[in-house]
């Protein structure tokens, strides 16, 4: 029987990781990445174009049973185009309201998913009506290409909205109210062929500048894990999706917000590779093929922390018990994602005073 073969478009970690997680399935993955030595090109093959390259990514398409991405700012009408030639997961349409922060809070209030009330900045007179309605501070958000952080910021009057929407250059944009929360979290669900689907414990997060810098899971709460799988069930219903979709929320006084949706493996879930049953990237790649999905049962208590500008001594971390390593293979510059570490244990409270010893080898005082 000849090997599976996945087309991965972006060749970034995520797809790195895919590639890994394929190699004991006898999974096959190959790349279109605009860097030929991007960390999924230094794992498996990779042709170097642009992300939009359609003769390129027809061509990965001509090669393998199916394709997917590992970030969702790629093109969605060519991903629409290659499904004439391959089946693509997750669906282009969920990636294009992924890509449009306004089409994503429509979704959300059409499927009756709490989220941030929000105002669409077209020109100057939204602004105003956007602090009439919302009152202060208001987020402003470029609708589109924003990520980790970009292309936001944080209004407290009218002037300063005006300001702002001018730093981001007058593009589109949506208007979010404060939301006061207590924590971030996220639910990492897997649909398959037939309509199966798991989910992943809920992993609470922490950001710094708008990007993740640790989580821990399972945040163990029946009632709030219940409520975010009812709300991704509804989405994946909406997409008929495939594959791994992630949930952002804020974690309010009333309960849980949605802030915005990943349709793609994510980094809150880096610590299934070594914490859960079956990984988030096996899953995912499970899913998009039509085979069985893994169990998606914590082993334990897990955290993840990112490695961001700069890498420490993988031996320092691994003389943590229960510790793990990875290194993407990156040229480091500041801010920049180059690996992560994780760290399991049965026992929470003996894991978190070990986070506390791990936190301090990556550099974080925490």
């Amino acid at each position: 029987m000849s090997a599976a073969r996945v087309g991965i478009v972006g060749a970034g970690q995520l797809g790195r990781m895919m590639a890994l997680a394929g190699y004991p399935l006898g999974i096959e993955c190959r790349f279109v990445d605009r860097e030929a030595r991007s960390p999924g090109g230094q794992v498996a093959p990779l042709r170097a174009a642009p992300l939009d390259d359609r003769d390129a990514l027809a061509a990965l398409a001509r090669e393998v049973d199916v394709l997917t991405f590992d970030i969702e700012n790629v093109a969605v009408d060519a991903l629409t185009e290659l499904a004439d030639i391959v089946p693509v997961y997750p669906p282009p349409r969920s990636v294009a309201i992924a890509q449009d922060r306004l089409a994503e809070k429509q979704l959300f209030q059409s499927l009756s998913i709490p989220t941030a009330p929000f105002v669409a900045i077209d020109g100057v007179a939204d602004l105003a009506r956007a602090g009439e309605e919302l009152g202060w501070p208001v987020v402003l958000k470029a609708r589109r290409l924003g990520y980790d952080g970009r292309g936001q910021r944080i209004a407290r009057s009218r002037d300063a909205l005006l300001a702002a929407w001018d730093d981001l250059g007058r593009v589109p944009a949506i208007a979010e109210g404060w939301v006061t929360f207590e924590s971030e979290l996220s639910l990492i669900a897997v649909r398959g062929a037939e309509n199966a689907q798991v989910y992943y414990p809920l992993t609470e997060n922490k950001h710094r500048d708008g990007i993740l810098i640790e989580s821990l899971a399972p945040h163990e709460n029946p009632a709030l894990q219940k409520s975010a799988a009812r709300w991704l069930d509804r989405l994946m219903r909406e997409f008929d999706y495939r594959g791994v979709l992630t949930v952002e929320f804020f974690l309010t006084q009333g309960g849980l917000v949605a802030n915005e949706i990943a349709p793609r493996v994510h980094n809150s879930g880096h610590w299934t590779i070594e914490g859960a049953e079956t990984s988030q990237f096996e899953n995912h790649l499970r899913a998009i093929l039509g085979w069985p999905l893994g169990e998606t049962t914590s082993r334990g208590h897990a955290a993840m922390l990112n490695l961001l500008g700069a890498l420490p001594a993988a031996t320092q971390v691994l003389a943590i018990p229960g510790a793990h390593f990875h290194a993407y293979g990156k040229e480091p510059r500041p801010a920049r994602k180059l690996g992560h570490c994780t760290l399991v244990d049965v026992r929470r409270d003996r894991l978190l005073t070990r986070l506390q010893a791990l936190r301090s080898v990556v550099g974080r005082a925490d």
